[in-house]
């Protein structure tokens, strides 16, 4: 199993209450499939750069790291693209911890 990191930008427009329910909902997404949950930061809303669609300006944003096989991240990918609260999702392995000198 490697570690990766998921970049999440969540799609909760007129609903900020909900971004604990929604990281919620992907880290039992996560662990139904196979993943181990290590750390979940939720980050504030920002704006974006460049804005693709009039709909959607900003997103909050939220990073997971979770240890996974690449099976289960693929897999984890075309799930996300099905669910409404995920605007975008970027999985990338995650760096090795530097050792402390």
């Amino acid at each position: 199993m490697k570690k990766y990191e998921g970049l999440f930008i969540l799609n909760l427009a007129g609903r900020e209450e909900g971004v604990k329910d929604a990281l919620d909902k992907i880290s039992n997404e996560i662990t139904a499939v196979g993943g181990k949950i290590e750390t979940v930061q939720k980050m504030e809303r920002k704006q974006f750069a460049r804005v693709a669609d009039k709909r959607h300006t900003s997103g909050f944003y939220a990073n997971v790291i979770f240890d996974a096989t690449p099976a289960v991240v693929a897999q984890l990918q075309s799930k996300f693209k099905l669910n409404e609260d995920v605007f975008r999702v970027l999985f990338t392995i995650a760096p090795e911890p530097k050792a402390a000198k």
